[in-house]
């Protein structure tokens, strides 16, 4: 079993490295020119500044450190531009280290007109830094620090393009949100908000506002991270019986706080109240729609204190007036400020509060030193935990390894979304099989991919090789990497990459290899990754657009049953593979599609009966 941490396929006789982006810029003078078959990956990367302000320090066996050097010269102090109001002791932090602009409340064009002059910017929610941002800097912009957990308002692909680094402070507010949850949660639940508008308008009406208790109440926690966990701590605490949804919460630490992990549907359709605590992701937008409310207990209460955008207003209104939802209690809205004639707002069974999740005394004092600390480690030269875009790598390291980094984000997206049931990811297992020593083979940027590929869909961080580790630790994802030698060629730095998840449930039973574990294999072949195994299904098809796998009776005419389905429903077909065990025998069809097929043309693939399971994955 290899060390997490390995070794450089840098040589030791070179004395210096070009570093590129892990996303090509179009204005890097030293980026590799990359191929069309994987370039439109979404990884990210970060020039983090032309090649003459960088430097790869070496040592012993190809070992590298990868740091920034300080933008401002020798001796000068850098610029810092506050531009929302931030926490007198990380200001003063910050002024120890450089000249502070604290100017709040700026319009993009006057942001535009000071960026230019700054080295730094600091921005809470508030603040959209946009690419327009980014160009207007000229390349002086070093670091975009954001004095919270999300990054909703910075263009990240656009500080990538131009050299910057985006930090964030995770953690420091986890308690102040959680906190403000529970608050919300009790005085919906009494109809606080209510009684006191009531009384202030010089009614007194004590059998209006009868409200319901919390004891022996089932809460749902959808998001079991940081905040979510910290909510059903104390409501465990009020007597509640928690339940929670989160496919990346580790069990051991549920079972410790008393918490069980079920699936999103069990989670929903049981729960008294619902307290959100997901990010806002494309696989999150709205996912609290008309449907989904239509699976709740009829009555159920809900509380948002993460995004707004989780939600559909509108169905939220319908499901209100319907009473399908007896009360909600809301801090995040899709706008922000809403409207002032906002139904959802304005509805009477509506608690709401102006986004202070975080808006407490010393939650303000700890973001406020994490990001100052945050930003003046970047700007000293360092790479913080918290970066959430790449930092530059060795040309290459990334145009050697660049086919097999989209194969291993795509494998480790593939691989998670054959998990089902709520048990959480333990661990995972990478084997590499290579003909090359493993001194020559640099696999730390492969295994962050893998993790991002598992973590990023249904996640707000941004995982890159800088914050990978990281990521998947304070997760309690468990990563071990494995090579296997063969006889091969060692100009080619793989023959394949397989992701084992351990002893989980699969949606697609399939995929489950004899050890009990998810199990997919991928290669890369000309340039073009494919997905090669599945459990123990010998399969060849290409992992681009999106892929549907078929488990079923190997008999004449199935192919072209699904087929014709694809085609009757517009939709293309861009590759396809049969691997079976025998003729005549179980067979899987891997087919890769390049629009996904609505659910009447899933529902028809699943009615054809020598099909025994089938499953959609988004790639």
């Amino acid at each position: 079993m290899a060390s997490a941490h390995t070794k450089a396929i840098l040589r030791p006789s070179a004395a210096k490295a070009e570093l590129v982006p892990l996303l090509p810029s179009r204005n890097a003078a030293s980026s590799v020119s990359l191929n069309a078959s994987w370039s439109r990956s979404r990884f990210l990367g970060l020039r983090l500044a032309e090649v003459p302000n960088i430097s790869a320090l070496h040592g012993r066996r190809g070992r590298r450190d990868l740091r920034i050097e300080a933008s401002a010269a020798e001796g000068a102090r850098p610029t810092v531009l506050v531009a929302e109001k931030l926490g007198e002791a990380g200001l003063e932090l910050l002024r120890g280290f450089a000249n502070v602009d604290c100017s709040y409340k700026l319009s993009p064009e006057e942001l535009c007109a000071k960026i230019s002059l700054c080295d730094a910017l600091i921005v809470r929610s508030g603040t959209k830094v946009t690419r327009e941002v980014f160009e207007a800097a000229k390349g002086r912009l070093k670091v975009v620090g954001r004095a919270g957990v999300g990054i909703d308002n910075v263009d990240l692909q656009a500080a990538t393009e131009h050299g910057c680094l985006v930090v964030n402070a995770p953690t420091a507010n986890t308690v102040a949100a959680a906190e403000h949850g529970i608050a919300l949660l009790a005085s919906m639940a009494r109809k606080v908000a209510q009684a006191d508008a009531s009384m202030k308008a010089g009614k007194w009406q004590r059998n209006k506002y009868v409200g319901v208790s919390l004891v022996g109440k089932t809460l749902a926690v959808l998001g079991f991270g940081k905040v979510g966990s910290e909510v059903a701590r104390r409501a465990k605490g009020l007597g509640m019986h928690v339940i929670a949804h989160d496919p990346y919460a580790p069990a051991d630490r549920a079972r410790a706080i008393g918490v069980e992990l079920v699936s999103i549907d069990e989670a929903i359709s049981t729960a008294d109240f619902i307290s959100l605590h997901m990010p806002l992701t494309p696989a999150t937008s709205k996912l609290f729609n008309d449907e989904t409310f239509a699976k709740m207990k009829k009555g159920v209460r809900i509380i948002n204190v993460a995004r707004g955008g989780v939600i559909d207003e509108d169905a939220l209104v319908r499901a209100l007036d319907n009473g399908t939802v007896a009360q909600a209690a809301l801090d995040v809205f899709t706008e922000e400020p809403p409207p002032k004639d906002s139904k959802l707002v304005q509805h009477e069974n509506v608690t709401v509060t102006p986004h202070l999740g975080a808006s407490t005394v010393e939650a303000q004092e700890g973001v406020a030193i994490e990001i100052a600390e945050a930003v003046m480690g970047a700007l000293k030269g360092e790479l913080a935990a918290t970066a959430v875009n790449a930092p530059m790598v060795p040309a290459e390291v990334l145009s050697e390894l660049a086919p097999y980094v989209i194969l291993a984000e795509k494998l480790g997206r593939l691989a998670v979304q054959l998990v089902a049931g709520g048990s959480g990811i333990k661990g995972v297992k990478v084997v590499y099989t290579s003909a090359r020593d493993p001194d020559d083979l640099d696999t730390r940027i492969l295994r962050a991919m893998i993790t991002k590929g598992i973590i990023e869909p249904i996640s707000s961080v941004f995982v890159n090789i800088v914050n990978a580790d990281y990521t998947a630790k304070q997760r309690g994802l468990r990563i071990s990497e494995e090579r296997i030698s063969h006889d091969g060629s060692p100009e080619i730095p793989l023959d394949s990459i397989q992701v084992h998840l351990a002893h989980l449930e699969s949606k697609f039973a399939s995929a489950l290899s004899d050890a009990g574990d998810i199990k997919v294999e991928g290669r890369v072949k000309d340039g073009i990754p494919h997905l090669t195994l599945v459990g123990s299904f010998s399969v060849d098809v290409s992992l681009e657009g999106n892929l549907i796998l078929c488990r079923q009776v190997d008999q004449p005419g199935i192919i072209g049953q699904v087929g014709r389905i694809l085609a009757e429903n517009n939709v293309n077909i861009n590759f396809m593979s049969v691997g079976r065990t025998a003729p005549g025998k179980q067979a899987i069809m891997a087919i890769g599609v390049d629009e996904e097929p609505n659910k009447e043309a899933l529902k028809k693939i699943g009615e054809i009966p020598a099909i025994e399971e089938f499953v959609f994955l988004e790639l």
